[in-house]
């Protein structure tokens, strides 16, 4: 039988690779956004579990509203990314920061 512990692992792991892909490649914009998506994903699974473990409907909406956040955000910083790329033709963190207002 797979219960709440197992599942609060399973977040905690995908987590801790989301915590660490951004630790170890700070070069690439896009790797950091998708390390950012995945401690969303693992917060979304929390919330289910305990949604689930408690009987309790709350949890999941507030999930909604996460991917919510998340779509937008994604979409905010990819059209960021594009832009980037066309004006400096790359997206490496490193070559940011000499931006201009």
């Amino acid at each position: 039988m797979i219960g709440l512990p197992h599942f609060l692992v399973l977040a905690g792991v995908l987590f801790s690779i989301a915590v660490a892909g951004v630790f170890l490649n700070r070069k690439n914009v896009i790797l950091l956004l998708m390390c950012i998506e995945l401690m969303l994903l693992a917060v979304n699974f929390n919330f289910v579990a305990f949604s689930h473990w408690l009987n309790d409907i709350n949890g999941q909406v507030f999930v909604f509203f996460i991917l919510t956040v998340a779509a937008a955000e994604s979409a905010i910083g990819l059209a960021i990314l594009v832009v980037l790329f066309r004006e400096r033709k790359s997206i490496n963190v490193e070559n940011l920061d000499t931006m201009r207002g």
